[in-house]
């Protein structure tokens, strides 16, 4: 459930295209308001998504601020995470998502090195 509102980190959500013959990613990013980290992570997911993910994922945005019992059904321990929901298996990033090869290799975007 994507939330809106005043908070400009709530209700962006981009539509994947379902014809795509390539994986849809869904994506949920747990913050905590408005801080420097949570609009950070925000930012980063959505350009990495907009040059990696373009028209093949949604984002949905958790402010446990507002709804903290949300944080149970993916076990959330720190903030900001994003959870890959789709594809499986689900994956976990914790932090401001800045590094954007971790990020990729998180989402098994790029391979892991051994």
């Amino acid at each position: 459930m994507a939330l809106s509102g005043d908070n400009p980190l709530m209700g962006e959500e981009e539509n994947a295209n379902e014809t795509a013959p390539e994986r849809r990613y869904e994506l949920r990013l747990y913050v905590a308001g408005q801080t420097l980290r949570s609009v950070e992570a925000f930012s980063n997911l959505k350009k990495i998504c907009e040059e990696y993910l373009k028209g093949r994922h949604s984002i949905d945005v958790v402010d446990l601020m507002e709804n903290p019992k949300l944080a149970r059904g993916d076990q959330i321990l720190a903030i900001p995470t994003l959870i890959r929901k789709l594809p499986e298996p689900i994956r976990k990033i914790i932090g401001n998502l800045a590094d954007t090869e971790c990020v990729l290799t998180g989402l098994d975007l790029r391979p892991r090195k051994s």
